[in-house]
């Protein structure tokens, strides 16, 4: 028997198992591929955009061979492929194995797109239902996360798609005397159209040309776990412009309800094509400016309400049938089964446009951090894209196509009341499951203080695997840690929150300073209670990639420690000593003769310019005898970038650079005793 909603939840099911594929592409190019910089941007680039470009031919081989085979054999790679990720390959086969199953997603795509004219509520499922599941991982996906709980879920994930996927196939294979009429009528229908001068427009093509557009505004703002993190805690009075340790899950379940209720439930057509595309467009632009919450709530309720103004069959006005009477223009297209034509094709064609629009948007907004260009207009132009499509939908929905046989209704209200509140559930319930450190109390003042700085690269080693275990345990036994790279929701990184998850592991609160954006900077972590911070932005001199210094005192029980943490960025072939001027001077006004710990990757060797500023100014090099003491790369140290200096008075012993591929630096441990 014929499940009514078994291709939306098909639709779901892959979609989530898609984002789980991208989640380790993403960073998989620039990690292995781009090598950390490495590799020129424009190489980069055009290796990420070729695999959506290759798979333009896919609707073309999907009205050729039939969308039924084809999308069956594309979902079982896409299912080997995020099965055999969670085996945490590693290196070469681990970029080779996310290409595969990205490159069998977008072809699945384009066979469900042939024959699925009513795609938004599959989508807006699948997207809030893979953000649910991040969050309640804490954003550290399963593949990456190994041992029997991953596998056990991946696997179910993974046979429940291939399960909906092969009950769809069957239902098609026992329909064939609908699809054979429809591919007997499909001719007459485009003779008359081409007779008429007129093209006849294709149902459901607009919601799938939106599925990259809106992937990408999920991932990157309104349906990001890590987001809804990192925007917690920020300007508290204490430390003004700075974000803290925050629960970031509650306002998090409040964009997943506003998105599926606007995706689930449509709003009054006249009102809702003015509201939805105004609140995304606002919410795009908050985003660019730093606003994080709001900014990540207006574009979860304007992204699900234009979806949800693109859920119709009906791409075009009414037409006349012939006898005087009017009909929707859908009733009138060429489908050809559910198997496709060129309706079926039109759609498919359209989802991968819809997929290379995500894939041009995400490299050009993170290659401006090597190549230096303006990049906030990259969401916002990919909002304007989806507004426009979704203002100039048709306000009603049409009759679905006769030969589309899993097209299916819309899905009842119970149904859809029953996802809204359990995923809204669960994302709340995420708050009690990943709660933030606590402060410690202080107590007596200790003699020395142990002091770790390392540039954690967001938590990728040099095998390209996101490994926070291994970050951490090269930090374990630190009393203040000072990090570098620090990602709290990178969406080319795959969204996670690494300082979260690195400052979980360590047992240990944290602050965090924004540097190349919101959510992309530098950190101190520490055991003792952090009192008060300050941040400055440095400015640029040419560089790229942009960068602040970050200042926290720490209580050590009636004696206070100035930290202060920062990532020097040089412009193209120069050494920063403008930077480095720049944070000497600030790291003295902030300490103010109290002791002072300065540390990070300062991307300058001891005999550059930009180190003696720091000297110059009266600081001491707290590695000077353990030199040389090389930190990068992890896998064969040549350079001296990372560096702790401290003030006068300050005693540094125990200095090392433990070996470790957890990052492509070393970390730099030391003991400080106070005097």
């Amino acid at each position: 028997m014929r499940h009514r909603h078994l291709s939306t939840l098909t639709l779901a099911l892959g979609f989530a198992v898609l984002l789980d594929v991208l989640r380790v592409w993403l960073p998989s190019v620039i990690t292995l591929f781009g090598r950390a910089a490495e590799t020129p941007a424009e190489l980069l680039g055009a290796f990420a955009l070729g695999w959506f470009l290759l798979a333009l031919a896919a609707p073309t081989l999907v009205r050729r061979v039939g969308a039924a085979p084809v999308g069956l054999a594309a979902a079982g790679v896409l299912a080997v492929a995020r099965l055999a990720l969670t085996a945490q390959p590693g290196g070469p086969a681990q970029l080779w194995l996310a290409c595969a199953g990205l490159f069998a997603g977008l072809v699945w795509l384009a066979a469900v797109a042939a024959s699925v004219p009513r795609p938004v509520a599959g989508l807006a499922l699948g997207l809030a239902g893979n953000a649910v599941g991040h969050a309640l991982l804490g954003t550290e996906d399963l593949v990456w996360r190994g041992g029997v709980l991953a596998w056990s879920l991946s696997a179910l994930l993974v046979l429940a798609f291939l399960a909906a996927s092969a009950a769809v196939r069957r239902e098609r294979a026992a329909a064939p005397v609908r699809g054979d009429a429809a591919r007997t009528a499909a001719p007459a229908a485009d003779a008359a159209d081409g007779h008429a001068g007129r093209r006849v427009p294709t149902p459901g093509r607009r919601a799938w040309l939106l599925c990259g557009p809106a992937l990408l505004l999920a991932g990157q703002v309104a349906l990001a776990p890590a987001l809804w993190s990192a925007a917690a805690g920020t300007g508290s009075p204490d430390f003004p412009g700075l974000v803290r340790p925050g629960n970031g899950a509650l306002p998090g379940a409040l964009a997943v309800l506003l998105f599926l209720a606007a995706a689930l439930f449509r709003a009054p057509a006249r009102v809702a094509r003015v509201l939805w595309p105004l609140a995304l467009l606002a919410g795009s632009v908050l985003f660019v400016i730093g606003l994080l919450v709001p900014a990540y709530l207006l574009t979860a309720a304007g992204l699900g309400g234009c979806l949800a103004l693109t859920d119709t069959t009906d791409d075009g006005p009414a037409v006349a049938d012939g006898r005087g009477a009017a009909e929707p223009r859908a009733a009138a297209t060429d489908e050809r089964g559910a198997d496709g034509g060129r309706a079926g094709a039109r759609r498919g064609r359209a989802a991968v446009l819809g997929m290379l629009v995500f894939a041009v948007a995400t490299v050009a907004y993170y290659a401006a951090y090597d190549l230096g260009y303006p990049n906030g207009w990259a969401p916002v132009a990919t909002a304007v894209l989806v507004a426009l499509v979704a203002a100039t939908a048709p306000l009603r929905p049409g009759p679905t196509p006769s030969g589309a046989a899993s097209a299916g209704p819309a899905l009842p209200a119970t149904v859809r009341v029953a996802a809204l509140a359990g995923l809204t559930a669960l994302a709340g319930l995420a708050a009690a499951l990943h709660v933030p450190p606590a402060q410690a109390r202080a107590t007596t003042t200790p003699a020395a203080v142990r002091v770790a700085a390392y540039n954690i690269r967001m938590g990728f080693g040099l095998d390209g695997r996101l490994d926070v275990d291994a970050v951490a345990r090269e930090l374990r036994g630190a009393d203040v840690v000072l990090l570098s790279e620090v990602d709290r929701g990178w969406w080319l990184n795959g969204g996670h929150d690494t300082l979260a998850l690195v400052a979980g592991r360590l047992g240990m609160p944290y602050v965090f300073a924004p540097a190349a954006d919101p959510v992309w900077g530098d950190a101190v972590l520490s055991r003792f209670p952090m009192r008060s911070g300050q941040t400055r932005r440095l400015t640029a001199h040419g560089a790229p990639t942009g960068a602040q210094a970050l200042g926290v005192t720490l209580d050590l029980g009636g004696r206070e420690l100035a930290v202060v943490a920062t990532h020097l960025q040089p412009p193209p072939g120069r050494d920063p000593v403008e930077q480095a001027g720049e944070v000497a001077a600030f790291a003295g006004r902030y300490a103010n003769g109290r002791p002072l710990v300065l540390g990070g990757d300062l991307n300058t060797e001891p005999d550059d310019p930009a180190f003696a500023e720091f000297t110059r100014s009266g600081l001491v090099d707290a590695l000077a005898a353990a030199r040389p003491l090389r930190t990068s790369p992890a896998d064969d140290p040549r350079t001296q970038i990372d560096h702790v200096f401290v003030s006068p008075g300050l005693t540094a012993t125990e200095v090392r650079a433990p070996r470790t591929e957890a990052s492509d630096h070393l970390p730099v441990t030391l003991t400080v005793t106070l005097p």
